[in-house]
Parts: structure tokens; sequence; C-alpha cells
């Protein structure tokens, strides 16, 4: 009876009288239970044996209760279960039982039903059995209402009746279900058992419920290494890796040794925290202790080596492990494109399919990743073959890895088309697309994507924001910047850190550095990524002395810079013609802070040196690098020669891009432009023939201004606007105005025809255009905010200074390098740009 499942150990259970209990059955016949709900995944514990070791022994006794014994599949059952029929035995309890159990394992609970009523209903171990089957095969709502049907025919739960019942709620993140059956375990006087307790502190914890796991924890009288088990996974899985580390830490000090179970659970969170000298520590008792041959456990090992930037130590781990399965190769691929060795995580992904391991969402989605990292777009269709052979095209996360895949490799044509074909998109879908045409500069579609996201009711998340914002910040437009500000403002977002981070970044790219650093100054917790925003605002802006005093700010903190916060130094002082710091930052990021220089570090340098006009030094610089020079860097001794007029240098520089790179026509136009300064028609000639040659095009000069919700665009001499009249009319009035005011036409930045045309042409270009119909478009004293995709030339920039004295205006000229802010006749650049 009921007492025989009592686990060793613990008191028997008072049951009622089983008269009284047949009584109550006979009033309420049994019925079939309806179906509901699903599950997710906790560890329980396994129920008591004594009803499989008392029906053992007499199922031996009948050839078909050892073929029973023997069934390992519902095919297999199947065969079986006209042997028992024929032989009469579907009668005898200890083969119902004993077919309960089969069809519960096997999740066929229809044909459990129909064995559980033809079975006696007096015998507990029917009841239980049955609850088994709905608890791991059933919703929820049916385990739960045929849990309450027992109690009503008078069957007295055993704990492992609530164990289950509890992993089904934390599998289906069922709180409020989970609190009804914690309330019946106590009324059942199970408040003080362990196996119960645990069960109940896996609940909350699957619920993200971690206060509440806590407390019970503390309540229980006894614990043992499940009990902290189940403590320690839960703050790990629910973001608080620092509390998973302290409970491990407590663990220890009462004395409990770790389990693999436990050593599983806390390696994640020395990964998540970069916690490596714990992990390296914890590596070390797995070894002693010989858990080093469980496959978890080595796994995790792995993992957690992958996550703290030492994949070297991983691969040692993994090439020593005696049994190796597919998670184990999954951990090594995302291990190298986690650590940017994307060519090592697509020789692994190889290696794996010669192996004969058959591939996972999961590997696949690791290998894709590998793609993306490395931009290599015939190995990602490959992969995407292999998925298609495999049969995960429909898989969504397969899917949006695909999409991500896509839009690294820039063919946001195949991306789409994906996105389009997937039937159950997820928000990770929208996040995926929405942030492959930010990447890729399809501001328009982004935004339009993220306004059909909203008509379709689907909530934003923080990845969402941090995706779309930048599409925002490509507008450079103040009151949309400000929008989206209030949108994670409403969305309760506004605090999560790279939410704050990127609107940072935003504000600062549409002009408004003022906002940019209020905003940083207001957020408690900052990563390495919003101290960079923040110096690469102040750079943008030619605010280098701000943003060297903000990164002596950021040595007093805890947070340590890496490569992106030197790059973001160096370019301000760049921006700023702060060379001696620039020199500084330089020499002091491999000395000082462990930081290697790579190409664009070694650009920013030339950058630096070559707009203060020391042309030599950079080329020089460039001799002495230890790496060989890449396109940036030769691009940035090109822009210098042309700013300072050195012929000389910009050959030598144009040759080598012109080696690199032969299709890129900025670089040509460039060289021309060197060539015309010195008024060298002749190589001016040769060079525009090259172009001709190659169907180089110029890339079009344009600029654009925002007004209202509207974005209009300018190139020069462009006449199809609809104010075109109103625009050249106040253009023509403001020119008289600045050259009265001692505006003089930089008539050197244009060539090959007449001094009046070339006046004409000065006259007509994007900048000016826009300006003049901002100007006229919005009321006094408004600031007129516009950009341009080319570096604002001379003239323009003359202009434009004039042009914000006589209106008294503040103009603000975004251009592909930075921003100029011109107010009262003065820029922010100082005329150093």
């Amino acid at each position: 009876m009921a007492s025989s499942f009592i686990l060793p150990g613990y008191p028997p259970l008072s049951t009622p009288s089983s008269s009284s209990r047949a009584q109550t059955r006979r009033r309420l016949p049994p019925s079939s239970t309806a179906a509901a709900p699903a599950a997710a995944t906790v560890t329980a514990r396994p129920p008591p044996a004594s009803h499989r070791s008392r029906s053992t022994p007499h199922i031996f006794c009948h050839p078909s209760g050892l073929l029973l014994e023997m069934c390992a599949e519902m095919r297999e059952l199947y065969q079986f279960l006209p042997l028992v029929i024929k032989n009469g035995l579907d009668s005898d309890p200890l083969f119902q039982t004993k077919l309960l159990s089969l069809f519960s394992r096997f999740g066929s609970m229809h044909h459990a039903d129909l064995v559980f009523q033809r079975a006696d209903h007096s015998k507990d171990e029917f009841w239980h059995s049955m609850l088994k089957g709905h608890s791991k095969n059933s919703s929820l709502d049916v385990a739960f209402a045929f849990f309450c049907r027992m109690r009503r025919f008078g069957v007295q739960p055993l704990v492992y009746n609530f164990t289950y019942l509890l992993k089904n709620c934390g599998d289906q993140v069922d709180f409020r279900r989970g609190k009804q059956i914690h309330g019946k375990l106590i009324s059942c006087g199970f408040e003080s058992n362990v196996f119960a307790m645990t069960a109940v502190v896996n609940m909350y914890a699957k619920c993200s419920q971690m206060r509440d796991a806590q407390k019970m924890f503390d309540r229980m009288p006894q614990r043992d290494v499940v009990a902290w088990n189940a403590l320690v996974s839960g703050y790990a899985q629910n973001g608080l890796p620092l509390r998973a580390i302290q409970t491990f830490g407590l663990m220890q000090t009462e004395a409990m040794s770790p389990d693999s179970i436990t050593i599983v659970s806390v390696l994640p969170a020395c990964a998540d925290t970069g916690c490596l000298k714990l992990a390296k520590s914890i590596h070390g008792y797995v070894v002693r202790v010989g858990f080093e041959s469980l496959v978890n456990v080595a796994t995790a090992i792995v993992d957690v080596y992958s996550k703290c930037g030492h994949v070297n130590k991983a691969r040692l781990v993994f090439d020593r492990m005696p049994e190796k399965n597919v998670v184990s190769w999954n951990t090594m691929i995302d291990g190298y494109a986690r650590n940017g060795d994307a060519k090592e995580a697509l020789k692994m992904f190889q290696q794996m399919q010669a192996e004969g391991l058959r591939a996972t969402d999961v590997t696949f989605m690791a290998a894709l990743h590998a793609c993306a990292n490395m931009g290599d777009l015939a190995q990602g269709r490959y992969v995407h073959d292999l998925v298609v052979r495999d049969g995960f095209e429909s898989d969504v996360s397969v899917n949006n890895s695909l999409i991500a895949m896509y839009s690294k490799c820039k063919r946001m044509d195949l991306a789409a088309e994906i996105f389009k074909k997937l039937h159950k998109k997820t928000l990770v879908s929208w996040n995926a697309i929405i942030s492959g045409y930010t990447q890729n500069d399809h501001v328009n579609e982004a935004l339009h994507l993220f306004s059909e996201m909203q008509k379709k009711n689907l909530k934003p998340d923080s990845f969402t924001l941090v995706s779309i914002i930048p599409a925002f910040a490509n507008l450079s437009v103040l009151r949309t910047s400000k929008w989206v500000h209030g949108h994670a403002i409403r969305l309760c977002l506004h605090r999560n850190v790279y939410v704050v981070t990127a609107l940072i970044d935003m504000y600062a790219k549409s002009g408004s550095i003022k906002i940019a650093r209020k905003l940083f100054d207001m957020t408690d917790e900052r990563h390495v990524t919003t101290w960079n925003a923040m110096i690469e605002g102040y750079g943008t802006h030619g605010f280098g002395k701000e943003a060297v005093s903000l990164f002596n700010q950021m040595k007093m903190s805890p947070v340590k810079p890496n490569d992106v916060t030197f790059l973001c130094l160096l370019s301000a002082c760049g921006h700023s013609g702060l060379v001696d710091e620039g020199r500084e930052f330089f020499n002091s990021m491999s000395r000082d802070y462990g930081v290697t220089p790579h190409m664009d570090h070694y650009a920013t340098m030339v950058d630096l040196l070559g707009r203060a006009g020391l042309l030599d030094e950079a080329w020089d610089f460039i001799q002495a690098m230890p790496i060989e020079p890449g396109i940036s860097v030769f691009g940035a001794l090109l822009g210098a020669c042309k700013i300072h007029k050195n012929v000389e240098l910009g050959e030598k520089a144009a040759t080598r891009l012109f080696e690199l790179e032969p299709e890129e026509g900025g670089y040509y136009v460039l060289l021309a432009n060197i060539y015309a300064t010195a008024s060298m028609w002749g190589a001016v000639a040769r060079v525009r023939n090259m172009m001709e040659k190659k169907g180089i095009q110029k890339m079009p000069g344009c600029t654009l201004i925002q007004l209202k919700n509207e974005v209009h665009t300018f190139y020069s001499g462009s006449t199809s606007h609809p104010q075109t009249e109103l625009i050249y009319k106040a253009l023509e009035e403001l020119m008289v105005k600045i050259k009265a005011a001692g505006y003089v036409p930089d008539t050197n930045s244009a060539h090959d025809v007449e001094d009046y045309v070339k006046e004409q042409l000065l006259n007509t270009h994007s900048e000016k255009l826009a300006i003049a119909f901002g100007l006229i478009n919005t009321s006094p004293g408004t600031t007129v905010h516009i950009r341009k995709n080319l570096r604002v030339c001379a003239d323009c920039h003359t202009a434009t200074k004039f042009i914000s004295k006589v209106t008294n205006r503040e103009i603000i000229v975004r251009d592909m390098h930075r921003f100029h802010h011109f107010k009262d006749g003065f820029c922010s650049c100082g005329d150093y740009w």
C-alpha cells in the first residue's frame, strides 16, 4: 500500500482506511483527462522504486513479463502486448502497473489511461504511476487536474508526486500554479522534507523568483548537495553569476563537497563574470576528484576557458577528452567563433562532419557565426546548403543565424528573403533583420521594419532598441533622437546599460554632445562600450581635450580600456591636432595596458600625423610598421597629402592603393585633386582616363536635411526640388550678405573653367542648397542640422561660418568624418579638419 512507497528514513504516512477510500471511489468513477499546456526543465529526484521491486519477481514467472522487462521502445511494446492479452495477464495488477509505467515512459498517455480505467482504483500504485506519467508527458493543467482527482479519491500523495508536479511548473514557468502546489505540499506535511523542498527551490528558480528560492532554501532544516545545486544553478541561470559564485563558496564553508552537477552549474557563472582564477581552481578540483572523464564537466571547462578568452586552453582540454559528444564539439566551435578565430571554428565544423557526428541547430548557429565574423559569403552558403540537407531549414534559430550571417556578408537581399519566408518570426528574427539593415546603412528599411513591428504589437526588447537606435543616429536629427529615447523610457529599458550606451552614441551623432554627456553622467553602470561611446562622441565633435579628460576619469574607474578605447582616443587627438598626446596614447596602449595595435590604430596614427602636416614622419611611421600596411593606412596618408598638397607622397600612397583596391573611385578622385591643385593638368587627364577605362564613377556629393518627418536630399546644382526657385533666390541673397561681411570664394577647389563659372559652381554646392532650404523653412533662431556624405569642402566651410554670422543661426554640419558647429562666424573645429 502507500507506506511501501515511502523513501527510506522517513516515517510511514497515515492514510485513510481502505474501506472509506473504496466508498469514496465508488461515488467518483474514473474519467479521462483533457489536454492542456507544455514545459521546460528542472532536475528532480527519481521516485522510490519499491513498487517495482515487489512486482518484478511475479512478472519474471511468465515469459510475457520477461518480454515487458526487456521492452525498450513503443514498437516492441506493441509486439509484446498481444501475448500479454492472450494470456489474460492484462488484468493482473502487477502487469497493469508495468504496462502503465511503459506507456508513460514512451509518452503514450492515451493507452496508459485505457489501462488505468480497467485497473483496481483502490490500489494507490496505479494513481501514483498515472500521475507520474501525466507529469512527464501531459500538460501542466492535465497533470494538476489528475492530482486533484486523486486527492478527491482519498489517495494519500507521496513526496515524488510533488517533485514531478513542481518540475512541470518550473518547466512551464507557471509561478501561480507552482505556488498552489507548494501550498498543498505544506498542507500534506512535507515542508521539512529535503526532497520536496529542493523541488520547491528548483521551481522558484525556474520561474525567476530567486528571492523566494533563497527564502525556501534558508528554511530547510537539512540541505544536501542537490539542494545546494538547485540554488547555485538558479542564480547562474537567472543572470546573477556573482550570487551563484557566492553560494558556491558558502556551500564549501558548510563542508559540502561539490559534485559534478555543482561544477557544471557554477562554471557558466565563472564565464559570465570572467572569473578565470576561480575557473582554474575548479578545474584543479575536477582533476583531483576524477571528474575530468565526465563529458558534461569537461565540456563546461572548455566553455569557461573559451568565454574567458583562453581558447588555446579550451582546446587542450577538448583534445584530452576521452569521450566527446555533439555538445562538446558545439562548445569548441562556438569558442573559436566567439574569440575571433573564425577559420579554426569552420575547420572544427568540417572535422566534426568528417567524424560522422550529426550537426545540431547549435552547431549550425556556431558555424554561421564564424562565417559572419569572416564575412565569408561562399563558406556561409556552403553551411546554408548543409542546413537544408540536414532538415534545419524550418528551424527559427538557425534561420535567425542565417539572417545575421548574410547581413554581415553585406547580402541584405538574401537576408530579407529568408526573413520573408520565415513563418514563425520571433522577436530575435525581427532584431536580426533590423540590425542587418542598420549595419548596412539601409536606414529607411530598418525604420520601416521597426514601424511594422510596432503595428504587429510586438514589444521591443533591449536588443531591438540597440539595433534600431543606430539607424536614428544615422539620421542625425535631434527630434527623432528624443522620440526614441522617450520610447525606451516607456518600455522601462532606459536604464539598460546597452540601451543607454546606444542612446549616448545616438545623441552624439545627432549633434547633441551636451545631452550625450548628461546621459553619461546619469548612468550608474558603465561598460567599456559606454566610455568608448562618449570618448568617440567628443572626438567627432572636435573636443579632443574633453576626450582626453574623460579617459583620465576612466583610468580611475574599475573599467579597463580596450582596443576600441584607444582607437577613439587617437581619432579624437587627430581631429583636434593633439599630436603629442596621440603619440603618448599609441605608445601607452601596449606598454601600460597590454593592448596590441591593429591596422585601424596604425591608420589613425597616420591620419593624426598627416593632418598635422607631419607627412614625412607619417611615411616613416608606415615604413616602421610591424605589419604590412593596409588600405586604411595608405588612404589616411593620401587624404593628408590632399590637405597639404604633397604630390610626391600622394603618388606613392595612390600607387599602393591602386594595387590593394583598384576599384575604389574615391582614391582616384583624391589623386586627381592633388594634381589639379598643383596645376598638373596632364596628370589629371591621365587619372580621369584610368577611371574611364576601369568604368569607375566618382561618388556624387549630396547633403541631407530633415524637415518634420521628411528627409530632403540635395546634389550640387540640382533643380528638382519643389522649392528650387525659393532656394536659389534665398541663396543669391545670402551670397550678397556674406560677401559684404568679408567672404571671398575659394575658387582653388574648382578647375578647368573660367573664374566666373568657378564661383557659380561653388554657389550651388549641395551644402549651401541644404542650408538655404533650412533657413527658409525654419523659424529664426532655430538650429539648422545638415549631413553630407563626403568631407566638407574648404569654400563651403568658409561660407557657412559667414552664413552663421549674418543670419545669427547655429548650423551643425555632419560630414563623413566629424561634426562642425558653426556659430557667430566661427567653427568648433577651429579650421582644423
